[in-house]
């Protein structure tokens, strides 16, 4: 954990705002915005980008994906810039914890990994890029979209140690406990070898 420099009122309002940024659900915007339908009646209902990509849309799906993942970084990089380490690890966590449970789809949201990955590349840029690297290594060998952020995930704790982040390793912690938490269907399937790898069309 970083140092609390920033008073614990700031780091609230912080909290606040990194949440209702991070809470915004994209995937829907963009699949109501391209007339897909509405995205939680499609595929897996996950509002994120893998089922925009389940629709056919290539486009919605990218766009889906970068601006879950921005919301994260934005948010994070704005605190760093104006706060400090500490408001910048609290604006990360409130972004991802938005946007699994964002308020304004009743809590209802996505499994949080285009937003780990953008606030990773913002705090530990480093620690992003290899996690990009092993998310595409992974999928490319398996076709598993799930594994493969649970893979990065589970090793996002020690790549921080590696790269030198030592400070980032709670945070880190975090995201792979929730993720895992999202994923704990994937992981039923997985293990039952039901699993449908993407592009398979199931």
């Amino acid at each position: 954990m970083p140092e609390l420099l920033t008073p614990l009122w700031l780091l609230a309002l912080v909290g606040i705002a990194a949440y209702l940024i991070g809470a915004i659900p994209f995937g829907i915007v963009m699949a109501r915005l391209m007339g897909l339908g509405d995205l939680r009646k499609m595929g897996s209902g996950n509002i994120g980008a893998t089922n925009v990509m389940r629709t056919g849309n290539k486009v919605a799906g990218v766009l889906t994906f970068l601006l879950d993942a921005g919301k994260g970084a934005i948010v994070a990089l704005i605190a760093w810039a104006s706060l400090g380490e500490d408001a910048a690890q609290i604006a990360a966590l409130m972004a991802f914890v938005g946007h699994i449970y964002p308020v304004y789809l009743k809590f209802f949201g996505g499994k949080g990994v285009a937003t780990f990955i953008g606030t990773s590349l913002a705090l530990a840029w480093p620690v992003g890029l290899a996690l990009c690297a092993l998310w595409l290594f992974t999928f490319k060998l398996t076709r598993y979209s799930s594994l493969s952020a649970l893979v990065v995930t589970a090793l996002s704790p020690l790549l921080v140690h590696v790269f030198g982040f030592g400070s980032m390793f709670a945070l880190f912690l975090a995201f792979a406990v929730m993720v895992f938490y999202k994923h704990e269907a994937n992981i039923r399937r997985l293990l039952a070898g039901t699993e449908a790898r993407f592009g398979s069309g199931k």
